[in-house]
């Protein structure tokens, strides 16, 4: 029987991203025939031409990356040209043993014992979504591991390596004879699960605890199915890598980590092949970049010359790694590759070609290189700086979600210990976590697919809000009715202003992770708010006739905050040389336009607890922008409350904060802590970071003195540093906004955004961290009781809670996941709203850790964190 699959998908890629077209949109199919299916041909394969045709192009490849002066060169040339005339072009098949037999003396010449080893692993890289909908990754993937199993039947050597275990998952529901296969060859030793990850998912913006949970369910998947559990992180098309990525791999049990795409930097060459990559926190592990400078490898002769040219550790490591096959639904690896594989194996000339399992490569490499190189911070790519702010849409869904799953979770743990009859959601939990890790795939979350993809996924994170907002509703309700309650999820105590359900407001203090009633607390500093000033007696605002800030006075520190017109949007023509949606090219900074002419600039609201000027403008191709700017009671916080209407093209807006600190150096907010990037361009490394990610805020400061800027939204931002006339130093921070690329999507970012961001003077870094948690955490009014007191608390500055939840295991055990937030040693305890019985220190996937304990001494558990140590532990209810 011949199965044919076909189904009528967008072909873009023809014009190699050159060429605008809105076929990546699913709007654009109509009822006409696009493509009709004329003929299939069935061929009978001669095996011995077959075989003389590899051994020739194998040779030819070797000859022609050898030097002129190398005897080899030129005795594989006269072979080569013996065979030729041994070749009957009458009778090729006929003359194909004898022209082998010619070719076989310099096959059979064995490598030198110095060269170079390359481990060889079949590898299939396949989008989960890019210029394809996830429909067609389903079939895409059914047709790999098909191929992929065929071949392992016929080479008992051959090796394949698989990651992402959401593209498992497909195949199992949809196509379980191929799943069968699967596990045979995975129990044969041929199929190999790597990555421990739901998907490769992007490298920069997830959250913290999105890769943490990335990391369990891709890790549970191989251990529930496959009793497999893998050792590293496979990576090897994400846009770069946040340096929170060694100790959360460590945390999930692994090893090692790859990647290949810093290759693809155009600025600097990455020194290392083979190196130890230290985090933001201290902890090491041990990386590898092929030096093949591919994931999709054919064993050609110029890839494995490329591979022994580039690979930098000569003379301490001796290997690299080179996954084979063809990816995005080419089939994976093929008959061909495997037989190249062969004949390179041990081939004079010729790197020794071996294939085999991930894991035995990284335990040769680390045996025969501990000493090898550390490279310290993140992996920056110095390309596809605009995934940071593409598909604003897309990214504001995520960030929703992942703060959303926070709040259920906490709320639904909180129902579980103290409202009778109230059963944890674990099953809609799993499936709604598993969809948001669905869509931080490094095409997806990025903003780099069609249309299609991304419609599909902004109606996804419009169903798993308004599941989580129901689930968390849910278990508030639980906690029984009683009045009307704030609820803060944020790990921070909060005091300040929130809207009631009829939309008055109020003042409130609320205990981090716990709620409180809604009372009529009184603020210290209420607002003062006249003209275009707003002043709370904390700081005072003024905004300018052109819309801008004309200065933000700290009125504790008494200085100036601004170096310049603040809140300054600039709107900068954005034609990067080639990747539309990936790329911020550097002559961005050449053209731009500031828009200082604005419609109107008005008061809009005065009271005492929270002043507000609204200024809105209209610019450019009939786009407009509505900001209100808003000073609250008791806080030092500015707020940009941001309504767009975009219709650009081939633009990017930004928003510019040029403040009056000397700083050396910027600090960003990343998974589980923040990274500092200098604010200088001393070398090429620096000069090439133009744009950078950070997830909530941004902080610049110079001792004693710091200002930070927040988001509810945005991942984009680039730091610079300038000499005033004044001799001053003014620190720039400017948000990347939005962006208008036109491919692959045309229509990408058009439309309505709305999204908040703020600036926070005289700000400490942990002043900058609760801050940035109450932007994206808004307060919750609802008419409960709530619980006596918070599940968890923490006595101790630095000691942060990110995740509170039952235990997966269905225990009923509360896991709570803790991290050193602000750069320096912090010690605390850990306190519970329940009876404690007893606590275990875990790794992320909640299993015990022997050399970690946890001790219970006065109702609490003692901690003490290291600088950004992330710290997970498991509290037995009594």
């Amino acid at each position: 029987d011949y199965l044919v699959e076909a189904a009528s998908n967008p072909d873009i890629l023809k014009d190699n991203f050159s060429k605008v077209t809105p076929m990546g949109d699913k709007l654009t199919a109509g009822s006409a025939p696009l493509y009709t299916f004329q003929r299939a041909d069935l061929a009978v394969l001669d095996e011995e031409v077959f075989h003389l045709d590899l051994d020739l192009q194998v040779l030819r490849e070797l000859m022609v990356h050898l030097a002129e002066h190398e005897p080899r060169r030129h005795e594989i040339l006269h072979a080569l040209d013996r065979a030729m005339d041994a070749l009957d072009l009458d009778d090729v098949s006929g003359s194909a043993a004898a022209v082998r037999e010619v070719l076989a003396p310099v096959l059979a010449r064995p490598a030198h014992a110095s060269a170079h080893t390359i481990s060889g692993v079949g590898h299939a890289h396949i989008d989960s979504a890019w210029l394809w909908p996830i429909r067609e990754t389903k079939r895409k993937t059914s047709r790999t591991f098909s191929n992929v199993t065929a071949l392992a039947d016929e080479y008992d050597d051959f090796i394949f390596a698989c990651s992402q275990a959401q593209q498992y998952e497909w195949v199992r529901d949809n196509y379980p004879h191929v799943w069968a296969r699967i596990q045979e060859s995975v129990k044969k030793g041929q199929w190999a699960p790597v990555g421990g990850m739901w998907v490769e998912a992007d490298g920069n913006l997830p959250g913290g605890e999105a890769i943490a949970r990335q990391l369990v369910h891709g890790k549970r998947f191989f251990i529930e199915h496959f009793g497999v559990e893998t050792k590293g992180v496979w990576l090897p098309d994400s846009f770069g890598y946040t340096a929170a990525y060694p100790q959360l791999a460590k945390l999930a049990g692994n090893d090692w980590f790859l990647t290949q795409k810093i290759s693809w930097n155009q600025t600097n060459k990455f020194p290392h092949h083979t190196f130890w990559w230290e985090g933001i926190d201290g902890t090491r592990i041990f990386t590898h970049f092929p030096p093949v400078d591919t994931y999709n490898a054919r064993f050609s002769g110029e890839e494995m010359d490329r591979a022994v040219r580039n690979y930098n550790e000569k003379g301490g490591g001796t290997r690299s790694l080179a996954p084979f096959g063809w990816g995005d639904g080419g089939g994976g690896p093929t008959r061909e590759i495997m037989e190249r594989a062969r004949r390179l194996a041990d081939l004079e000339g010729s790197p020794k070609v071996v294939v085999e399992h991930p894991d035995e490569f990284f335990a040769k490499a680390r045996e025969e290189y501990p000493d090898a190189p550390v490279w310290v911070g993140e992996l920056y790519l110095e390309l596809h700086r605009a995934t940071y702010t593409s598909q604003a849409r897309t990214k504001q869904g995520n960030r929703r979600s992942e703060h959303k799953l926070r709040e259920a979770e906490l709320w639904a743990t909180t129902a579980a210990l103290h409202a009778p009859g109230y059963s944890y959601p674990y099953e809609k939990l799993d499936r709604l976590w598993k969809t948001v890790l669905l869509h931080q795939f490094h095409d997806i979350l990025p903003g780099s697919s069609i249309a299609w993809v991304h419609r599909e996924a902004e109606a996804e994170y419009a169903r798993v809000a308004e599941e989580l907002e129901a689930l968390t509703a849910e278990a508030v309700a639980a906690l029984g009715a009683g009045g009307t309650r704030v609820f803060n999820t944020s790990p921070f105590d909060r005091a300040e202003v929130v809207r009631t359900t009829e939309g008055a407001l109020a003042y409130v203090e609320v205990p981090a992770s716990g709620s409180a009633p809604l009372a009529d607390a009184e603020p210290t500093r209420s607002v003062k708010a006249e003209g275009r000033v707003l002043d709370n007696g904390l700081v005072r605002v003024e905004v300018a006739e052109d819309g801008t800030l004309s200065s933000v006075y700290d009125l504790r520190a008494q200085r100036e905050v601004l170096g310049d017109k603040g809140n300054l949007l600039r709107l900068h023509t954005d034609l990067p040389n080639y990747w539309d949606a990936w790329d911020i090219d550097k002559h961005y900074n050449n053209r731009y336009t500031d828009l200082l002419e604005p419609t109107s600039v008005e008061l809009v609201s005065e009271d005492p607890l929270l002043g507000a000027i609204r200024v809105t403008r209209s610019f450019g191709k009939g786009s407009t922008i509505t900001q209100t700017i808003t000073l609250r009671a008791d806080s030092p916080r500015i707020d940009f409350e941001t309504d767009i209407d975009w219709h650009e093209a081939e633009k990017i807006l930004k928003a510019a904060f040029p403040v009056d600190v000397r700083a050396a150096h910027s600090s960003a907010e990343i998974q589980f802590g923040h990274i500092q990037r200098p604010t200088h361009t001393n070398t090429s490394w620096e000069a090439a970071r133009f744009e950078v990610s950070g997830h909530r805020w941004v902080h610049v400061g110079e001792p004693g003195y710091g200002v930070a800027v927040l988001n509810d939204s945005t991942y984009g931002h680039d730091v610079s540093r300038t000499v005033r006339e004044d001799g001053g130093t003014t620190t720039t921070v400017r948000l990347s906004l939005v962006r208008a690329p036109r491919i692959p999507d045309p229509e990408a970012d058009q439309g309505r955004h709305r999204f908040t961001y703020s600036l926070l003077p005289g700000a400490s870094i942990q002043d900058t961290v609760a801050e940035g948690y109450s932007l994206n955490l808004p307060l919750r009014v609802a008419d409960a009781s709530g619980a006596a007191e918070p599940v968890v608390s923490v006595d101790g500055e630095g000691v942060t809670v990110e995740a509170v939840k039952l235990a997966d295991d269905g225990s009923g055990d509360v896991v709570v996941r803790l991290y050193e937030s602000g750069g320096g040693r912090a010690q605390g305890v850990l306190r519970t709203g329940f009876p404690l019985a007893g606590a275990q220190v875990t790794d992320l996937l909640e299993r015990p850790l022997e050399d970690e304990t946890a001790e219970v001494a006065d109702g609490g558990v003692a901690v003490s964190l290291r600088p950004f140590q992330v710290l997970t532990l498991r509290l037995r209810r009594g």
